[in-house]
């Protein structure tokens, strides 16, 4: 039978595949934990649920219109306004089915064959590949950990070419947890300001930060390049309603009609009951979120100060989400490794590293290699504390057996 080029080279989703096989083997019995899941471990928050029921009870099950209900988008609307200092019109609003949705259908729309969107590494998987599947072309600009994983000012100046179309930022980051401060972004808008790059500003991590951070997004430090810049969130990770599928785009109107035509054309309007939902997550009580982000400050000390005990790797301290992004290139050159490690699955390191911690100390994450860097591999730490203190008593474990 034969397939589209473009299906053919997509590979799938690296981090779902990490999950599904972590449950396939739990299935057989074998006690995995997994830290390759990129969602809360918390469940929805009552309230949510409820306006949910509601919603079913009242007899909102029916078609909405494609970019979803205007309830929704005035919620979006005072949320950005509450939230960023942004101010959107209902026309400058569309709502998606899930945040992934959202950037599929930017892409969509945006990209003519050969343009560029600049991705800086780690990136968060699906970006290449939603580029390429709009036969665009992504450009990764790779970061270092002594830069925090954030491109610099003279990256970006040196990654713009006439076939720039925009540019990524992902603050908080998924894998790293990096997230830029006020001064990196206003450095960075200094290299935007006066071309027409878009800014894909993903934000769906901003709620999830720590030790004080401020998250900003550049349209509200740098209203001039408002214009430019698209805005990105969801509910998914804020209020853990991963499932729900909802996400939104705020952006120049042109570009907001142009994704719910393609909606319209594709998965027609985002679930009723979940746009109900999201009302209720956006406007209500926000104090939920508190209660998740003092789990999250505690576990991720747990795991990166457990990590860090562990010889070989090594784990900065993230500024946001809920993922750990440890590397290991110290343990990669120890001779204990070096005499096993063809053992092991993968024609990289990172993936042969993640192969040995599933075999050898049943753990599941996701290789670096996903991400675009090798030599690290993420670990979310959206699980209970006492998972994540057997995770790293079990990695310690096999390692040790093998360090020399």
């Amino acid at each position: 039978m034969k397939f589209s080029n473009r299906i053919l080279d997509v590979k799938p989703s690296p981090t779902l595949a990490v999950t599904a096989m972590a449950k396939a083997m739990k299935a057989q019995g074998i006690d995995i934990l997994d830290f390759g899941s990129g969602e809360p471990d918390f469940d929805t928050p009552e309230f949510i649920k409820k306006a949910a029921i509601e919603a079913i009870n009242s007899g909102k099950t029916k078609y909405t219109p494609a970019g979803g209900i205007p309830d929704l988008k005035r919620a979006v609307i005072e949320k950005l306004k509450r939230d960023n200092n942004l101010d959107f019109s209902i026309d400058e609003i569309t709502i998606n089915c899930g945040g992934k949705h959202s950037f599929f259908n930017l892409m969509q729309v945006l990209l003519q064959p050969g343009d560029e969107i600049l991705i800086p590494s780690p990136y968060w998987v699906s970006y290449p590949s939603m580029v390429s599947l709009a036969d665009g072309v992504p450009v990764v600009i790779d970061t270092k950990e002594e830069t925090g994983f954030k491109i610099t000012p003279d990256q970006l100046k040196s990654a713009i070419n006439h076939r720039t179309r925009g540019i990524v930022i992902n603050s908080p980051s998924n894998p790293t947890g990096s997230a830029y401060t006020k001064e990196e972004l206003l450095q960075l808008a200094e290299v935007l300001k006066g071309t027409d790059i878009l800014i894909l500003s993903d934000d769906i991590y901003e709620s999830i930060v720590y030790d004080g951070f401020k998250f900003h997004n550049i349209a509200s430090l740098v209203p001039e390049l408002k214009p430019q810049t698209i805005v990105l969130n969801a509910v998914s990770k804020t209020y853990s309603m991963t499932g729900w599928r909802i996400g939104y785009i705020a952006g120049p109107k042109e570009i907001i009609k142009h994704v719910e035509t393609l909606q319209s054309q594709s998965t027609s309007n985002p679930t009723s009951i979940s746009q109900w939902a999201a009302i209720a997550a956006i406007s209500g009580d926000q104090s939920v979120i508190e209660t998740m982000l003092e789990a999250f400050t505690r576990r991720r000390k747990i795991i990166v100060d457990g990590l860090n005990s562990i010889p070989g790797f090594s784990c900065r301290m993230p500024e946001g989400a809920f993922y750990a992004f440890p590397g290991f290139s110290d343990f990669l050159n120890n001779p204990g490794w070096k005499e096993i490690e063809g053992q092991y699955e993968g024609s990289d390191n990172s993936s042969k590293v993640c192969s040995f911690l599933l075999k050898e100390a049943r753990i599941a994450a996701v290789p670096g290699i996903a991400f675009g860097i090798d030599n690290y591999m993420r670990l979310s730490f959206a699980t209970s504390d006492n998972n994540i203190t057997e995770g790293i008593s079990r990695i310690m474990e096999a390692v040790k057996k093998i360090y020399k």
